[in-house]
């Protein structure tokens, strides 16, 4: 079956005249003055796809903008403006004005958190379905991109990886978890933290960076093919939580934490020599950075376990048309 990149890539993708970055990375890049460009991105939530219909309405409202945001991060963008496109079912429309005031409740609480102004949108009737569109500001030639990862760059993640998706899989019945585990991991779906302070104050100090929605197998592979590199990983080195990290020879937990997708954190490749700034900026954001690998020459993801063998992961990531 197609996959949603082919589809971009056969159908889509055209040469851009007046954009600085068109189709391929977090955010297209615009012109907007001498100093400063335009970060513009979007993405659409789907009910039954992306969340399901029974989700408090609340957090559903903080995720739609959350996941936006990590666009701006992803690009060391400053998040200005947001526009909100909504179709929703009549019957909550008409029965149910409380699940529109949570909704834009969450929406709004997490944009007043990031100054983000909400200027425009569509709203129409049919299957529920949430699109969002931001507009953010980067200083002139400082977007991060996916294209610059450097030979011999250090690989890092912020955060944690796998958190989501181990909470997606308890969801769908294909794992149990205790509820104190549920409890670690079931915020990251449903509330996922924007790393937008991290990607600003990245600017100066990283190559290239993208934020993880569909997998680190998936996402650190488009830094590869837009970088003409390769990477190799250590599987113990990157962070999560204790029972993924003792359970890792099996498929299930490490396929979250390898292709699970939905972690929204960054992942950014930077100097050897920036290595101490990174871990500085770390302690200074209170959020955790681990470095993971290495850039290399060639085009290919090396992945190995904690004795030096490889690992060939289950999946490869995400894919609306595939998964």
């Amino acid at each position: 079956m197609i996959s949603e990149f082919d589809i971009i890539d056969r159908f889509f993708q055209k040469p851009t005249y007046n954009a600085i970055v068109g189709i391929g990375d977090d955010a297209a890049i615009v012109p907007a003055s001498q100093n400063t460009e335009f970060a513009i991105s979007t993405d659409t939530l789907v009910s039954g796809k992306h969340f399901f219909p029974d989700v408090d309405p609340y957090k559903l409202g903080y995720k739609s903008l959350a996941v936006n945001l990590s666009d701006m991060a992803a690009m060391g963008a400053k998040p200005r403006w947001a526009l909100l496109a909504l179709t929703l079912p009549k019957n909550l429309v008409a029965h149910d004005n409380a699940w529109l005031s949570e909704f834009s409740q969450g929406f709004f609480n997490l944009a007043s958190t990031y100054q983000v102004e909400l200027i425009g949108g569509d709203t129409t009737a049919g299957p529920l379905n949430i699109n969002v569109q931001i507009i953010g500001e980067v200083m002139r030639g400082k977007a991060l991109r996916r294209n610059n990862a450097q030979v011999g760059d250090d690989i890092w993640v912020s955060g944690q990886l796998g958190s989501a998706a181990l909470a997606l899989k308890h969801e769908l019945q294909q794992i149990t978890l205790t509820p104190e585990e549920l409890s670690q991991c079931l915020p990251a779906l449903l509330m996922p933290s924007a790393r937008v302070e991290l990607g600003q104050r990245l600017v100066n100090l990283a190559h290239s960076a993208i934020d993880i929605s569909d997998g680190l197998v998936a996402d650190l592979g488009h830094v590869l093919k837009n970088s003409a590199t390769a990477a190799c990983i250590n599987l113990q080195d990157i962070p999560c939580l204790p029972i993924i990290k003792k359970n890792l020879s099996q498929p299930l937990l490490r396929e979250c934490l390898l292709s699970g997708g939905d972690d929204y954190e960054l992942c950014f490749t930077a100097s050897e020599k920036n290595r101490n700034a990174v871990e500085l900026l770390g302690k200074e954001l209170n959020l955790p950075l681990t470095r993971i690998g290495k850039i290399l020459t060639g085009h290919q993801l090396i992945i190995k376990d904690h004795q030096g063998k490889l690992i060939l992961p289950d999946t490869r990531g995400y894919d609306h048309f595939i998964a």
